[in-house]
């Protein structure tokens, strides 16, 4: 396929809800929306899932939009794409910028599926026909507002709860939970809060039965997650330290979790999140689909990777109605029983909606 043009418009969303981790709260979700289109006009559509400011990673909105421009943009405007797996060739010169990558490379990932005729998760191999979901909670004010939160969700049909935790909301917050929820599915993420020098204290929360931590320790660390989970009982899941499928095979190898978290955003698109599941399959090791408070865009890409078959435990990819008061596609996704299905339309499954987009965009450039 040739790209005709690729549009960038930086958008802003407001959230239904501030969301508080330990990174910072959230209460507006900019990001860059990617259209790609193809001579006959048909448009591809991607997600950069960077953040204003450099918190969860070295990225940026900002620097994502750069690299887009001077140097993304015209590697896929230079020649004609047999596949959209040729991108991660076409974009190995450029180190890192793995968030800017993948905005680019799944919007020519769902041009490749429309012109094929290919729902998205077919033409990744993916065969569920619905995933699993579970939902995300935020740190609170009190434990009665996140017992409150948490009784809504399961009243809406999730059936899988994660709440941040930080030093001093953690191992009571948990314990809190426990007391009024023995039994439901719980997980914490730590955004990599904590030190080795936790470990005691994090041992504690061993006795609730947890499905996982996730990223407990340094955003960049493989060897001190390698003794934490040594000395716990329950499964590390590593999330920030995984970049690709040779990071993967490297915590897998030095024993540093037994659970990893995939983010299309955060090892460089499609491409890579299919190696690196493929990887964790051949080793045994469970994976889920985070999220990174994506628009449908975004949020339709990962219902797609999530439809492959190693991923057995429930995802981040909540219904749109769970972060906006309207999502910019149509239908908005759809949360039942803790469900969501899988689109069977061509590319992604859902139509942008035009005119909301336009309703947020704040800046936007065509680049031919």
């Amino acid at each position: 396929m040739k790209i005709r043009s690729v549009t960038l418009r930086h958008m802003s969303m407001p959230l239904l809800n501030p969301f508080t981790t330990s990174f910072g709260t959230l209460k507006d979700r900019e990001f860059i929306a990617v259209e790609v289109t193809d001579a006959e006009g048909r448009s591809g559509w991607g997600e950069s899932v960077a953040f204003v400011e450099p918190s969860y990673n070295e990225e940026t909105l900002k620097g994502n939009w750069h690299l887009l421009e001077k140097f993304l943009i015209p590697l896929v405007s230079a020649a004609e794409i047999g596949h959209p797996t040729e991108l991660a060739e076409r974009f190995a010169p450029i180190r890192g910028n793995r968030m800017a990558k993948a905005a680019l490379e799944t919007a020519c990932w769902d041009l490749y599926a429309k012109r094929q005729g290919l729902p998205l998760a077919t033409a990744i191999g993916a065969t569920k026909t619905s995933i699993e979901v579970g939902v995300s909670i935020s740190i609170m004010a009190t434990l009665d507002q996140l017992l409150e939160t948490i009784e809504h969700r399961l009243q809406a049909g999730y059936k899988r709860m994660k709440i941040k935790i930080k030093p001093g909301w953690d191992v009571d917050i948990v314990d809190g939970v426990r007391r009024k929820y023995p039994d439901i599915a719980l997980m914490v993420d730590a955004n990599s809060a904590y030190t080795l020098a936790d470990v005691d204290h994090l041992r504690r929360l061993d006795d609730y039965n947890l499905m996982m931590i996730e990223q407990p320790l340094a955003h960049d660390d493989l060897v001190d997650h390698r003794e934490l989970q040594r000395q716990m009982r329950t499964p590390i899941c590593l999330d920030e330290s995984i970049h690709s499928a040779d990071d993967a095979r490297k915590a897998i190898e030095l024993g540093s979790c037994r659970i990893i978290n995939i983010k299309t955003g955060r090892v460089g698109g499609l491409t890579e999140a299919i190696k690196l599941h493929d990887l964790c399959e051949e080793r045994q090791i469970p994976v889920w689909c985070g999220g990174m408070f994506e628009s449908g865009i975004g949020r339709a890409h990962n219902i797609a990777l999530s439809a492959l078959s190693n991923f057995t435990l429930p995802g981040d990819t909540a219904a749109s109605s769970n972060y906006w008061e309207e999502d910019i596609v149509d239908p908005a996704v759809i949360m039942r029983e803790g469900r969501i299905e899988v689109p069977q339309g061509p590319g992604i499954g859902y139509n942008v909606n035009l005119e909301r987009l336009a309703k947020y965009t704040l800046h936007r450039e065509v680049f031919k």
